[in-house]
């Protein structure tokens, strides 16, 4: 009788723990598809308001040299929404980054794995506290470049045998491209990567290219390029740049998060 009943409290309390962590995982998706959609209505309106401040600037500069109570009040106005701009811009990044570290704590075997893998390939970190992984993208690629460096190939297939290992199965996998604030000026890279933004997309969709070649699911993959604005350290003044901010960053989050 005693072990019936010990055999029936066992199994209730599993079926507790895996009714809490689909609930964990459910609260997840909730939250983060809501994240999403206010970052969609942000977006729709910070392109409304680059283009009212757009105007404005045109507007102002037809007043010429001109020092009118009209031309003052418009100064005032393009201050205005250059400051909502940057206001609204700093929001949704903060969404983003949210969104980003949306995941659960990864287990303990999954996250002993890639902290023996930082371990063997010195260009990979590993932060546990974000489940994340991040990559400079001086040794994944060469200046201006979004083709994967051939010494760089070698770490990207060990960690797919990680991504493709049973702990990491129940996790998707977000690869989001980073750059400094260096600007982009030879004229053939800016005509593959116009902007920072469009490099730190590309190198990102050429890590998810390596990483699907090495057998990782497309369902489980998605990108995602911040260009210069999330940095990890201060740039250096006058466009500078900084080598930290040059990266690749890997999530690992909850399956539909």
């Amino acid at each position: 009788m005693n072990i019936t009943r010990w055999i029936c409290t066992s199994v209730l309390g599993l079926v507790a723990i895996t009714a809490g962590c689909a609930t964990e995982v459910y609260d997840l998706r909730v939250k983060n598809e809501t994240q999403r959609q206010r970052i969609q209505e942000l977006e729709a309106q910070l392109s409304a308001a680059k283009l009212e401040l757009e105007q404005a600037r045109q507007q102002l500069g037809s007043y010429g040299q001109k020092d009118s109570v009209e031309q003052q009040a418009l100064k005032a106005k393009v201050a205005a929404l250059e400051e909502d701009l940057a206001k609204r811009k700093a929001l949704i990044a903060t969404l983003q980054e949210r969104l980003v570290h949306g995941g659960a704590a990864l287990p303990v075997e999954l996250a002993a794995q890639l902290e023996e893998l930082s371990k063997k390939y010195p260009m990979i970190s590993y932060d546990p506290a974000a489940g994340s992984l991040k990559i400079s993208s001086d040794v994944l690629f060469e200046k201006g470049s979004d083709v994967v460096a051939e010494q760089a190939v070698g770490a990207l297939k060990s960690l797919c045998e990680v991504l493709n290992g049973p702990d990491a199965q129940r996790f998707d996998i977000v690869v989001a491209g980073h750059t400094d604030d260096i600007p982009i000026e030879r004229p053939e890279t800016r005509q593959r990567h116009p902007t920072n933004w469009h490099l730190s997309a590309h190198r990102a969709i050429s890590v998810l290219n390596v990483l699907v070649a090495n057998k990782v699911s497309p369902t489980r993959l998605s990108i995602r390029g911040f260009g210069e604005y999330r940095p990890a350290a201060p740039n250096a003044p006058g466009n500078k740049g900084n080598p930290q901010n040059r990266r690749v960053e890997i999530y690992l989050i909850p399956q539909g998060a």
